[in-house]
């Protein structure tokens, strides 16, 4: 091989392994790599995470936690929200001022927990955290007035089943809020890219009800469905 040739063989094989991680640990964080590579990316980034993401407080109140109070079955309904990282929804939905209830937050980064739990003392105990993987929720069913999963279903390992056990755990009249991934990354999740209607078949396949998809962002859609009560299926 000329040495020109070689130069541009291996410029081209660090360039491939540069991409290949990229894709593996930025894009994807870490999810083809195994839940415990997830679940470590997220405790390294978790102090620095709420920086990184600079949620914006009018629009985090104005779609997300106004919204979900409204539909909620009463002012004092308990909330779990799955894979809550730094307690971003228990936030800002502890300070709307027409909620009365209870958030838990449930996540399995110890560190992101740790920000979290830091983050809202001031509410007290109506904010609390539980460190357990969302495939196997440590609740009894119908227990949330409503359950929430935020930007984070893309990286469990199969969302099928963490939405299964959400709808165990959501009361009858609960809603059910999630995200969608879309935007120009949500095709490097192979395998775990949904459509609209795919994701929306999969909500009314564990017998949910009112299922609404709006856009959010640019790389999410908000999910509503409601868990009916006996004899309103």
């Amino acid at each position: 091989m000329q040495p020109l040739a070689a130069v541009l063989a291996i410029a081209l094989l660090i360039l491939a392994a540069f991409l290949l991680l990229r894709w593996l640990i930025v894009t994807t964080e870490g999810v083809f790599l195994g839940r415990r590579v997830v679940v470590w990316l997220y405790d390294l980034t978790a102090t620095r995470y709420d920086g990184i993401k600079q949620f914006d407080p009018e629009n985090e109140s104005a779609f997300v936690a106004a919204p979900l109070v409204r539909r909620l079955p009463g002012p004092a309904a308990w909330v779990l929200d799955v894979a809550c990282g730094t307690g971003r929804l228990p936030d800002y939905l502890l300070a709307e001022p027409d909620f009365h209830g209870r958030v838990v937050g449930l996540d399995a980064s110890a560190r992101m927990l740790a920000v979290a739990a830091g983050k809202l003392r001031p509410f007290g105990d109506r904010a609390m955290f539980v460190r357990q993987s969302a495939m196997d929720l440590p609740f009894a069913g119908d227990a949330f007035g409503a359950v929430t999963c935020l930007e984070a279903l893309e990286f469990l390992p199969d969302d099928a089943a963490a939405l299964r056990e959400m709808a165990r755990v959501l009361q009858p009249g609960g809603i059910l809020l999630v995200t969608r991934r879309t935007g120009p990354d949500a095709a490097a999740f192979l395998g775990r890219n949904r459509s609209r209607d795919a994701f929306e078949a999969l909500l009314a396949n564990l017998d949910l009800t009112d299922i609404r998809t709006q856009p959010w962002q640019l790389e999410y859609d908000l999910v509503w469905a409601t868990k009916p009560r006996p004899g309103n299926a």
